[in-house]
Formats: structure tokens, sequence, C-alpha cells
């Protein structure tokens, strides 16, 4: 075969305590999967059925650096549960990830009941720990955010409206998980805006810190 180009480059990660990485297939995101979060932002706290939407792997970062997008003037964080799939789309390991939505594109996108890609998939928008080896099911755990030493996020895990195993039960009636699968299973209540100059510090409880400066 030949290429009319040279491809980019895999995406990939590193994973802690090994000097081999983590090849991206996809980024699956899970909105709403915490009930203080669904009704800060207007939504149904009640237990349904979780949506799904999708990042780009080259959005993903560990380089601890979130340029500002331009074309827009409320970006916001969201502090997630990472969870990573391995060899039979089973549970790899999990990392400490921050969904950076621009919020001002969202707000518009849902107005006009348009996509949500403009708001979710822009470059740098899912900065990421390393990937932490782990092959049980994450029930519990500490998750929190800080921007400038203030804390803005705090929660435990085990509050999320559907928990790990069930996101991965519902996604594969979806799509046909592979190795390399990122699943970013939803953020908790106290998401804001960020502007340049800000540091945030995101951590999970026995899982990783990830410290991201903004630019």
């Amino acid at each position: 075969m030949t290429l009319a180009f040279r491809p980019a480059p895999p995406v990939t990660l590193a994973i802690a305590g090994s000097p081999a990485r983590f090849p991206v297939h996809r980024v699956y995101c899970v909105g709403r999967n915490y009930a203080d979060h669904a009704a800060e932002m207007g939504g149904d706290a009640r237990r349904e059925p979780p949506f799904f939407f999708m990042k780009p792997a080259d959005a993903l970062t560990q380089a601890g650096l979130f340029p500002y997008p331009a074309a827009s003037a409320d970006v916001h964080h969201e502090v997630e549960l990472v969870v990573a799939l391995g060899d039979g789309a089973e549970i790899f390991g999990y990392a400490v990830g921050i969904d950076m939505t621009r919020r001002d594109r969202q707000a518009e996108a849902r107005k006009q009941g348009r996509p949500w890609d403009v708001a979710k998939g822009f470059d740098h928008s899912a900065p990421i720990s390393e990937i932490h080896p782990a092959t049980e099911i994450m029930r519990h755990g500490t998750i929190t955010l800080d921007v400038n030493g203030v804390r803005r996020q705090s929660a435990d895990v085990a509050q999320m409206i559907w928990p790990v195993d069930g996101i991965i039960t519902e996604l594969r009636t979806l799509f046909a998980l592979q190795p390399g699968d990122l699943i970013f299973t939803g953020t908790p209540a106290g998401v804001g805006a960020v502007k340049r100059g800000d540091t945030m510090v995101a951590a999970i409880s026995g899982i990783a810190t990830l410290t991201v400066a903004v630019l």
C-alpha cells in the first residue's frame, strides 16, 4: 500500500511504572453522570440511560498545558475518572482527565439543536494523567479539582449515576469497543470557567494527580 502523504503519528499515552505506552483508539465521554452536576446544568438528576459524545484522540494531551482556545470566551473545567480498555476491551487501568468545554459554544449548539463537536472536541480539550494499571471495577475514590489552590469540585466516584461497569455495558450496546478505547465517565458539580494564567490541579485518590497550566 502506498500512502499519498505521511500519516499523523499514533496517539499514545504514558503508563505509570512502565516504559510501554498506551495506544489510543477512541475517546468516549458520558454526559451528566453525577446528579449534582445534572442539576447545576439544568438537567434531570433522575437515573436515566446515559448519553454519550466523543472527542478525537488527538484532543488528548499529557503536556500539562492547556492553550486557551480561540473563538470562545467561556471555557470550563470538568474533572473526570477515565477508564482505559486493553486486550479484549477489558479494563486496563484508570486516569484522571479534564473534559475542557467551550461553554458558550455548547450553549449556542443546544439552543440551535446542533452537535457539540466545537464545544467538546477542540484541540487540547482533554488533558489526562498517566494511566494507572488496574483491572478491578473502581467503585469508590475521592475526585477533586482546584483552580489556583481553591477547591472547585469535590465528590466521590461512588456518586456516579452509572458506575464503571454499567457505562461499559451500555457502550457495548452502541459500539464495538476496542483495545485502546478511553471512557471519560462524567463530572461532579462545581464546573466553572478558567482564564489564562490559571493552574488546575485534578486528582483522584489512588489513581493520579494532574496539574495543568492555562496558557
